[in-house]
C-alpha cells in the first residue's frame, strides 16, 4: 500500500499533513490504476503536489460504501445525534482554520486573509446551521375526515452525488454537506480536479468527527470519468453540482437515464441597476465586491453595470478609482493583497480571450486589460472595466468568471429592466436606489433568484440561494436546502371503517 499521506509545508509556514488518496469508508485508498492529478500552484505555477484520480471502479465503490452506510448504522442515528456529529465537525474546522485556509490559499489562490476570515467561517456556520436543523426535520398531520388518519414523512433520499466547484471548494463542501447528512442520507463528494486538496483534508476531520464508515467519501477525478461515473451510478439516488451551464446541462442528461432528483447551481451574467437617485459612494463600494471579490470567479459576479444617464460619468470615475485603489494585484499571503491570481493558465487565458474580444468589438477600456504586470509568474489578470459597450458583445452576453465588468448606461426604468433580463442567466441581480417603492418593484420583476437592494453578492447562510434560467435548478442553503435532500411519504391510516 502507498503512502497516501505527505508532509507539506505551506508558503506562510503552515506544516501539515496532506492526504493523497481516496477517502472510502473512512480510509484512505489509492486510484485503482495508480492515476494521479497534479496540483498546481496558480501563484508561482509549481507543483504542489499529487493526488489519486479515481477510475469507474473507485467511483462504484465509494457508492457502494455509502449505500452500506445509508441502510444499516447511519439509519440507526437518531436527528439529534446527527445534528450532535455536524456540531463536531463544526467545532473540529474552526479548529484547523488555519490549516484548511492556508491548503485553500495555496491550492485556489484566493487571499490568505479572506480564505481565513471569511470563507472558513462561513463552513463551519453552515455546519453548525444545519446542525440545528438534524431534528426539527418533521412532517405534517393532515385534516382528512375522521376515519382516517394522514400524515406525512420526510425522509432521506439515499446516496447524494455531489460535485464541488473550485472556486469556494471549502465553502461549496459545507453547503452540500450540511443539509444531505441533517436529513440523514450518505455522501460520494467529488472535489474539482483543479482544487482537491482542502476536500482530502476535510475528509480527515469528518473521521475524527466520529462518522460511521461510508456516511462521508470524497474523492478527486476528472469530471468526464470520475464525475461522470458518479452521476449515472445506479445507487445514486441525488446528485448536487455547482459550477458552469455547460457542464450542468451534460449532468443533468446523465442523471435523467435514472429521473435521479437533482439540484444545479450554474453559471451567471448578473445585472447591477443603479438609478439616479442612488448613493453614488455606496453603489461604487458594492458594485466594486460584486465584481472584484475573488478574483471575479463568483457565479453571481454582478458583471453588467446599468449606470442611469445623469449619473453615468460621475460613477464610471468613482468606480475606476476604486478599482485602482483597492484591487491590490499580489501574492496571496501578504495581507495587503485584495486579488490574487486566478486558479489555473486555463482560466486566465480564458479571461483574457474575454478582454481581446472587448477590446476587437469595440469597447472603450476605463481600466485594466491584460495579465498583471509586476507579478513575474502567476496566472494574474488585470482588473478590467469596459465602458460604453453593446448588448451584442462577447463579453456582455457570455460569462467571462474573472476580473471583467462592462459599464453602460440607461435612461428608464423599462428600458433598463428589459436589458437586464435580457440573458439566459438568472442567479443574482443588484438594484440602487432610494425610492423604496421602486426597490420592490425592480426586485419582482428582475429575473434572478436573488435580488440584493442596495448592495451586491451579499449572502447569508439562512437565506436560500439558486437560480432560474440557465442558472440552475433547485436552491440551496436556508430551510430551503433541505428540501431537495428530502422526499415526502403520505401514511393514510383506515380508523375502522369497512367497505
Amino acid at each position: 500500500m502507498p503512502d497516501l499521506k505527505v508532509k507539506l509545508t505551506a508558503p506562510n509556514g503552515t506544516e501539515y499533513t496532506q492526504p493523497t488518496g481516496l477517502f472510502i469508508s473512512n480510509e484512505w485508498v489509492p486510484s485503482s490504476d495508480g492515476g494521479t492529478i497534479t496540483s498546481i500552484d496558480p501563484t508561482t505555477e509549481e507543483v504542489i503536489t499529487s493526488v489519486s484520480a479515481a477510475t469507474e471502479s473507485d467511483i462504484d465503490a465509494a457508492v457502494r460504501a455509502a449505500h452500506r452506510a445509508f441502510k444499516s448504522e447511519w439509519r440507526s442515528f437518531e436527528g439529534t445525534a446527527r445534528g450532535a456529529l455536524l456540531y463536531e465537525l463544526a467545532a473540529l474546522v474552526d479548529a484547523h482554520a488555519s490549516t484548511l485556509a492556508a491548503i485553500e490559499t495555496w491550492d485556489n489562490g484566493k487571499p490568505y486573509t479572506v480564505a481565513l476570515t471569511e470563507d472558513l467561517v462561513e463552513v463551519s456556520a453552515v455546519l453548525r446551521y444545519y446542525a440545528g436543523w438534524a431534528d426539527k426535520i418533521s412532517g405534517k398531520v393532515i385534516d382528512t375526515t375522521s376515519a382516517k388518519l394522514t400524515y406525512t414523512l420526510r425522509q432521506p433520499l439515499g446516496v447524494c452525488a455531489q460535485i464541488i466547484p473550485w472556486n469556494y471548494p471549502l465553502a461549496m463542501a459545507a453547503w452540500k454537506l450540511g443539509p444531505a447528512l441533517a436529513a440523514g442520507n450518505t455522501v460520494v463528494l467529488k472535489a474539482a480536479e483543479q482544487t482537491p486538496l482542502s476536500i482530502l483534508y476535510l475528509a480527515e476531520l469528518v473521521k475524527k468527527a466520529g462518522f460511521p464508515p461510508g456516511v462521508v467519501n470524497v474523492v478527486n477525478g476528472y469530471g468526464r470519468v470520475a464525475g461522470a461515473a458518479l452521476v449515472q451510478h445506479p445507487l445514486v439516488a441525488k446528485v448536487a453540482f455547482t459550477g458552469s451551464t455547460a457542464t450542468g446541462k451534460e449532468i443533468m442528461k446523465m442523471a435523467a437515464g435514472g429521473l435521479k432528483n437533482i439540484t444545479l447551481e450554474t453559471g451567471g451574467k448578473s445585472p447591477c441597476l443603479i438609478f439616479a437617485d442612488a448613493d453614488l459612494d455606496q453603489a461604487v463600494k458594492w458594485a466594486h465586491v460584486g465584481i472584484m471579490s475573488n478574483m471575479g470567479q463568483v457565479c453571481c459576479a454582478t458583471s453588467r453595470i446599468y449606470v442611469h444617464e445623469d449619473l453615468y460619468e460621475r460613477f464610471l470615475e468613482g468606480f475606476a478609482a476604486r478599482v485602482k485603489e483597492v484591487s491590490v494585484i499580489g501574492s496571496p499571503w501578504e495581507e495587503g493583497t485584495f486579488q490574487g491570481p486566478q486558479v489555473t493558465k486555463r482560466q486566465q487565458e480564458r479571461v483574457l480571450g474575454y478582454i481581446e474580444a472587448g477590446l476587437s468589438e469595440g469597447a472603450r477600456l476605463v481600466t485594466g486589460g491584460k495579465e498583471a504586470a509586476g507579478q513575474g509568474k502567476g496566472f494574474f489578470v488585470a482588473p478590467t472595466v469596459f465602458a460604453d459597450v453593446r448588448e451584442d458583445m462577447q463579453v456582455v452576453k457570455e460569462e467571462v468568471f474573472g476580473p471583467v465588468v462592462t459599464v453602460s448606461s440607461f435612461k428608464d426604468e423599462d428600458e433598463v429592466l428589459a436589458r437586464a433580463n435580457d440573458t439566459m442567466y438568472g442567479l443574482g441581480a443588484a438594484v440602487f436606489t432610494a425610492d423604496i417603492a421602486r426597490a420592490h418593484r425592480i426586485a419582482a420583476s428582475l429575473e434572478s433568484g436573488t435580488v440584493w437592494v442596495n448592495s451586491s453578492n451579499d449572502g447569508d447562510f439562512r437565506v436560500p440561494f439558486g437560480g432560474v434560467k440557465m442558472s440552475g435548478i433547485g436552491r440551496e442553503l436556508g430551510e430551503a436546502g433541505l428540501d431537495g435532500y428530502t422526499s415526502t411519504k403520505a401514511v393514510m391510516v383506515n380508523l375502522g371503517t369497512r367497505l
